[in-house]
């Protein structure tokens, strides 16, 4: 554990590794909301998760959703990677681009629905994520 030069120990957030995929699809991105009782509960999110040790980005992605909306994917290239710091912890999320085979299907309960660009600037997400929202809105980054 660091120390402060008093030699008090310095707390430092665990940096979590995430992925998420931008999935569009007619216009439309599929996103889903964050469930009760989890960080950063009842926002919305590009559906994605944790990574696990020793994981690659992209088989995480493909793990998540699989997990998560019962799909298939093609990850695509990676269009944002931003660090973002939350009192009790940091993530380093990368978000892709990818196309998913078949329909997904939400397999833990969560909210999910396929919006508009228009319509996610209506839509709470994560600090994390205002950026590439803001990229997205405007039509000046492709999800594939």
């Amino acid at each position: 554990m660091p120390r402060l030069p008093d030699g008090e120990e310095l707390l430092v957030a665990p940096v979590l590794v995430v992925t998420a995929a931008v999935v569009e699809r007619d216009g439309r991105f599929l996103v889903t909301r964050r469930q009760r009782g989890v960080h950063l509960e009842g926002y919305w999110e590009f559906p994605g998760g944790k990574c696990d040790a020793d994981e690659s980005l992209a088989a995480c992605l493909v793990r998540e959703l699989r997990e998560e909306l019962a799909v298939d994917a093609r990850i695509g290239d990676e269009i944002f990677t931003v660090t973002h710091h939350y009192p009790e912890r940091s993530v380093e999320l990368h978000f892709f681009g990818c196309d998913i085979v078949g329909e997904p299907v939400p397999q833990i309960g969560q909210e999910m629905r396929w919006v508009t660009r228009a319509e996610l600037r209506r839509l709470s997400f994560p600090p994390a994520d205002e950026e590439l929202i803001r990229t997205l809105v405007s039509g000046s980054a492709k999800s594939r």
